[in-house]
C-alpha cells in the first residue's frame, strides 16, 4: 500500500451486476434507481460494492470509492437522480475514437436527456449510496465521484432542451443559476451525511484546446471570444460549487477526462493549452490529470501549478485502457520531471482513468486491473519511498 497511489474511482463490475446493468441500457420506461423494475437488483449492487470496498482495502488504497458499481454511466446516474430530469434512448450514443484512431465508436444510447421542470437535487439517491459505502468502508477514507456542474451544464446547454416556447430555462444563465442551486443542495447534503471528500469528474476541458483536432471550437471561422467566453463560464460554474464545497470543510477534488469507453478515448488537446484555464483559475485542491499518452503534450504545463502551492496534482501517468503492465520507466521519468517543477510532495500518481467509466468497462480482466493496480502501488513506493 502506499498513501501516493490513488485510483480514480472506477473498478470492473461482475458479471452478476453487468446483467442488471445490460437491461437497464435498453430500457426507457424505467425510473432511476430502477430496483423497482429489476428484482434482485439493490441486493446485488450492495453486496457488489461491499465486495468491491473489501478488496479495494485489502489492496491496500486508502481513499476508498464504490467502485462506481452504483453507476452505468459515470455522470449521467446523477444526472438521473435529479428532478426535473427525465431519461430516455437517444437516436445514437457518444461518439468516441476507434482503437485506429480515426474511425467513429458508438456508445450505448440511453443518453438522452429531458428537462421536465425545475432542477432539483432533494433526496438524491447518491446520498444513499454514501452512507453505504461510508458503512462499508469503516475507518477507512472515502470518496464519491459525480460530474463537475460544469460538465453537467455544457451536456444540457448543447441539447435542445434551453429556449423556445415551451422550455423550462430560457437560455443559458438561467439553466446555469437552477444548476448552482441543485448542486449546493446536493453538496450540503453530502456534507451532512458526513462526507468528507467529493470529486468532480470532467471531460470537456480539451475541446476549449486550440490543438485539438477532435474540438467543435477549432477552426479559422470559429469565434475565439465566444469560445474563450464560453470556457470562463465553465470555470464560474465549478467555482461557485467548489467554493461552496470549501465553506463545508469538504475537500474538492477533480479528474479531468480525455474520454474512456470500451479502452476507446474521445480526442486530443494538450494540457499547455488550457492551463491558464482550467489549470490555473480552478480552485480544486487536487487534480487528477491524464499523461498516459502524448495527446496531453509536455509536462511542463504543470508550470502554472507553481503559483497555488496549496494544490495537490495526480499524475495519471499509467493506463486503464491496457491489459498489460505499464512502461514503468516512463512513469518514474515523468515523474522525475514533474518534481523539477512541483514540490515532490504535491505529486501523486494514478492511471489516467477509472478501469469502467461506463458498465461494460475496459478490454482488460479483474485480474489485470489488480495488477497494474499494484504496479502503480509499487511505483508509488519506488518514486516517493516507503
Amino acid at each position: 500500500m502506499h498513501e501516493k497511489f490513488h485510483i480514480i474511482g472506477s473498478l470492473l463490475r461482475p458479471k452478476a451486476l453487468l446483467g442488471y446493468k445490460e437491461k437497464i441500457e435498453h430500457r426507457d420506461d424505467i425510473s432511476y434507481p430502477f430496483y423497482k423494475d429489476f428484482d434482485g437488483y439493490e441486493a446485488c449492487e450492495d453486496e457488489a460494492i461491499k465486495s468491491v470496498v473489501q478488496k479495494q482495502i485489502d489492496h491496500g488504497l486508502t481513499v476508498i470509492s464504490d467502485g462506481e458499481y452504483s453507476k452505468s454511466l459515470w455522470h449521467l446516474d446523477f444526472v438521473w437522480g435529479l428532478q426535473g430530469i427525465e431519461r430516455y434512448i437517444a437516436d445514437h450514443g457518444y461518439f468516441f475514437c476507434d482503437t485506429d484512431g480515426c474511425s467513429k465508436y458508438e456508445t450505448r444510447k440511453d443518453i438522452g436527456l429531458k428537462i421536465t421542470g425545475e432542477i432539483d437535487a432533494k433526496q438524491h439517491h447518491f446520498i444513499d449510496i454514501f452512507k453505504k459505502l461510508k458503512q462499508a468502508a469503516g475507518s477507512h477514507q472515502v470518496k464519491l465521484c459525480v460530474p463537475s456542474p460544469s460538465h453537467i451544464y455544457g451536456e444540457l446547454l448543447w441539447s435542445d432542451n434551453i429556449g423556445g416556447k415551451d422550455a423550462v430555462y430560457s437560455d443559458s444563465q438561467t439553466l446555469k443559476q437552477g444548476l448552482i442551486r441543485a448542486y449546493k443542495t446536493f453538496v450540503y447534503d453530502y456534507a451532512e451525511a458526513g462526507g468528507e471528500i467529493l470529486q468532480f469528474d470532467d471531460c470537456l476541458w480539451e475541446i476549449f484546446a486550440d490543438d485539438n483536432p477532435n474540438s467543435p471550437y477549432t477552426g479559422e471561422h470559429i469565434n475565439q471570444e465566444e469560445v474563450k467566453a464560453l470556457a470562463l463560464d465553465f470555470i464560474d460554474i465549478n467555482n461557485i460549487i467548489i467554493d461552496f464545497g470549501h465553506n463545508l470543510d469538504l475537500k474538492m477534488w477533480t479528474h479531468n477526462c480525455r474520454g474512456n469507453y470500451d479502452s476507446r478515448n474521445m480526442g486530443g488537446g494538450s494540457y499547455e493549452k488550457i492551463a491558464n484555464l482550467f489549470l490555473k483559475q480552478l480552485k480544486y485542491d487536487r487534480f487528477f490529470l491524464e499523461w498516459d499518452d502524448d495527446r496531453a503534450g509536455s509536462i511542463e504545463a504543470l508550470t502554472v501549478f507553481q503559483d497555488k502551492p496549496n494544490t495537490d496534482i495526480v499524475l495519471g501517468l499509467l493506463s486503464s485502457k491496457t491489459n498489460t503492465l505499464d512502461d514503468a520507466t516512463r512513469a518514474l521519468n515523468l515523474l522525475e520531471k514533474a518534481a523539477t517543477i512541483i514540490d515532490r510532495d504535491r505529486l501523486f500518481l494514478s492511471h489516467q482513468c477509472g478501469f469502467a467509466s461506463c458498465d461494460g468497462g475496459n478490454e482488460l480482466t479483474e485480474a489485470e486491473q489488480w495488477a497494474k493496480i499494484q504496479q502503480g502501488q509499487r511505483l508509488a513506493e519506488q518514486f516517493f519511498g516507503s
